[in-house]
């Protein structure tokens, strides 16, 4: 296929790049190695649209059929991604669906068209189509083929919401992190695999917005125009380096997460999520982190109600500010930068009746500043002081983890899990310490077959003479 790109550069007229088409065969790949490193991103001609134009989302069911239509006569793989409103909306919905097959071109839906519009009377409005026809059409079409994302679980809980769930799927960032390519973004695959840069400048914007402009659908249809050849180069990739096997369990392994997750739904927010707010190491007092709880929650109330991102109802630096120093009064309180906002101003009573609550809590009520679950390792920063013999167990072993990762050629975190080896190295630790019992260690902390294969003997070798 083909594409025209305009470039960027002062005066310079619209350009023509090919876009590789179809991707190479493992021969021709086989060919081409070794890799020879990238150009330049900025060297690179723009990619601004897609090779074909793209018709609007499908918004009504009437276009969804003709979407689906489409869908079935083609074949193979399907590519999919979705575009969401994060930093503008309180959740992580989908706001616009992309699809990519052979044989039926890229295709949008707008999964908002679907849902029902809430009404003053609390009731929902019909809207064109009802959200259970659009996901049984949606789920039929893509029943039994394989998914092809980039980094799939960013997109997969967006999609489990609206009823999509795979069977099967290829990763193609997972996939360029097991071959160790050094960057493993969208933008720098293409630019790698097919030399052309492509535009990113919408992908922080608020695809909430109705009607979608139509440069933004140029952007979202880029994002599934690569990825099936780029899935194809880079299983090539993986079969000649012996590393499919490890990519067909990680794939499997996200299927899975993606249906437990359809069965039971969204797991609750963790009791502590008011522990992320930005700053609050700066808070010293136990009635100052109660104060950040309270004005977190509150926060996260009227962020919730008025569907927008926390941050745009109050943001952090506010929160720190009333917890470090509380206000005296409502006038106090809006005197603080981010509490004068319009928005934060409207409400100043639910700020002002959180911070209440916290100063007036009994002692024993208050958080304490540093909160772990005692069925976990504490936070490895803190080893060296409560057990400095774990702690150099786990220097120990994360050098010795590090060491063979970069000798077999994949990152460390993907060789195996940070998380995984703070429990190892934890008392208490395996026993005995040997290669069969860090094995099922490894296996009770969610590791697969291959990172046991892989590091199983690496651990058991760098625990301590003691733990023998």
């Amino acid at each position: 296929m083909s594409g025209s790109s305009p470039s960027r550069t002062a005066g310079a007229a619209p350009t023509t790049v090919p876009i590789p088409s179809p991707p190479p065969t493992p021969a021709d790949h086989e060919a081409a190695a070794p890799r020879t490193p990238a150009p330049d991103a900025e060297e690179l001609p723009l990619c601004e649209r897609p090779a074909t134009p793209v018709s609007p989302p499908a918004s009504d069911l009437l276009t969804l059929q003709a979407t689906i239509a489409a869908l079935r006569r083609g074949s193979g793989p399907i590519a999919l991604d979705t575009e969401r409103a994060s930093g503008f909306r309180y959740d992580q919905r989908a706001y616009l669906l992309q699809f990519r097959r052979a044989g039926a071109g890229t295709q949008l839906v707008d999964p908002l068209a679907f849902q029902p519009t809430p009404v003053a009377d609390g009731t929902a409005e019909p809207t064109a189509g009802t959200s259970a026809q659009a996901t049984a059409a949606c789920a039929a079409a893509l029943a039994e083929a394989e998914w092809v994302l980039h980094a799939a679980r960013q997109d997969l809980p967006c999609l489990v919401h609206l009823g999509l769930v795979p069977v099967r799927l290829f990763d193609t960032e997972l996939a360029a992190r097991l071959l160790n390519r050094p960057r493993v973004g969208l933008a720098h695959l293409v630019a790698a695999e097919f030399g052309l840069r492509l535009a990113k400048e919408h992908s922080a914007a608020d695809w909430s917005t109705r009607p979608i402009p139509p440069q933004w659908l140029d952007y979202a249809a880029l994002d599934v125009e690569f990825l099936l050849p780029l899935r194809d180069i880079l299983e090539s990739e993986l079969r000649e380096q012996g590393r499919w096997p490890w990519a067909m369990e990680e794939f499997a392994a996200i299927v899975e997460e993606a249906q437990h997750l359809a069965r039971t739904g969204p797991p609750p927010p963790p009791a502590d999520a008011w522990r992320r707010t930005g700053g609050i190491h700066r808070v010293r007092s136990a009635r100052g982190m109660a104060t950040v709880r309270q004005l977190w929650r509150t926060r996260d109330r009227i962020a919730r109600e008025l569907d927008l991102a926390p941050h745009r109802v109050l943001p952090d630096a506010a929160i720190i500010a009333a917890a470090m120093e509380p206000p005296a009064g409502r006038g106090g309180l809006t005197a603080i930068p981010g509490f004068a906002t319009r928005r934060a101003r409207a409400h100043v009573a639910d700020w002002a009746a959180a911070i209440a609550d916290a100063q007036a809590m009994p002692d024993e009520e208050l958080p304490r500043r540093q909160h772990e679950d005692p069925a976990d390792p504490p936070p490895a920063r803190l080893w060296r002081d409560r057990d400095p013999v774990a702690a150099a167990r786990l220097t120990r072993v994360r050098t010795a983890v590090a060491a063979h990762a970069e000798h077999i050629g994949v990152p460390a975190e993907n060789l195996i899990a940070p998380e995984s080896l703070r429990r190892i190295c934890w008392p208490p630790i395996p026993e005995p310490a040997d290669e069969s019992a860090v094995r099922d260690a490894l296996r009770r902390c969610g590791a697969r077959t291959w990172q046991c294969d892989l590091v199983s003997g690496v651990i058991a070798r760098s625990l301590p003479p003691e733990a023998a």
